[in-house]
């Protein structure tokens, strides 16, 4: 589970500390709540020198550092991807696989691992997101949605960096890029959308809706897009209320 915060940080490879932690099954492959639906209950949030991770079905919980400079290195997949990361230490994958009842890993990106985003859209880093180092939506766009649906979903179920308001229903699908305060960003794709979408953040039930409806007038072939991947070109600091000049 993602936290907000008030402001953050650009790095060369996407929002500060966003998805530099990746958890792993014995084989390398990363896990994602596509599968394990109990990842929603694992929510975030910073505490000290780094983040708490609490079991919202139990108030357990975990501290993990902001990254890690030594420890064993493993080599893990994110899709097809092949990357080097730093292993956490035993306590946290015992607390990791106890509240996924599975074995998992704990493992970081380092800075000296690097990840191309795909070339076809972007000359850019990734750290361990999907594809893309940002993804914005427009809080019209979710209203829009939820008008659509007999009960309405909070923004938490697409999992966005940056959230937009003051524009029209799905306007941020036209364009191209522009600046937010100092820093310029570029829109390279629609962001195609899965059952994590489905699956309540607080409990992970996983149900039907938003994607069924979704489907039904944000489909483009045999996907359904919502929300916009980004890149961006600074090293600056977003703040919220900023203002967001855009060209399309």
């Amino acid at each position: 589970g993602g936290f907000s915060i008030p402001q953050v940080r650009l790095t060369d490879r996407g929002l500060e500390h966003d998805r530099r932690w990746m958890l792993v099954d014995p084989q390398g492959r990363f896990l994602s709540q596509r599968e394990y639906t109990a990842m929603a209950c694992l929510h975030c949030a910073p505490h000290g020198d780094g983040f708490q991770v609490t079991d919202t079905r139990n108030g357990n919980t975990v501290g993990v550092p902001w990254s890690l400079v030594d420890g064993e290195r493993i080599n893990a997949k994110v899709w097809d991807d092949e990357v080097e990361l730093i292993l956490g230490n035993a306590s946290m994958h015992r607390w990791f696989s106890e509240a996924l009842q599975r074995p998992v890993r704990l493992a970081y990106m380092p800075d000296s691992t690097v990840r191309p985003a795909d070339s076809r859209y972007a000359d850019v880093r990734v750290a361990l997101n999907d594809g893309f180092p940002c993804l914005i939506i427009s809080q019209a766009s979710l209203d829009e949605l939820n008008m659509r649906l007999d009960m309405p979903v909070p923004m938490e179920r697409f999992r966005p960096n940056l959230v937009i308001t003051g524009v029209r229903p799905f306007q941020e699908d036209d364009w191209k890029g522009g600046t937010i305060g100092t820093e310029r960003f570029a829109i390279v794709k629609p962001c195609a959308r899965c059952v994590i979408v489905n699956t309540d953040q607080r409990n992970g039930a996983r149900g039907l809706e938003p994607l069924r409806t979704l489907a039904t007038y944000r489909s483009v072939g045999n996907k359904v897009c919502f929300g916009m991947n980004a890149t961006f070109a600074g090293h600056g600091t977003l703040h919220v209320g900023d203002l967001l000049h855009v060209s399309a």
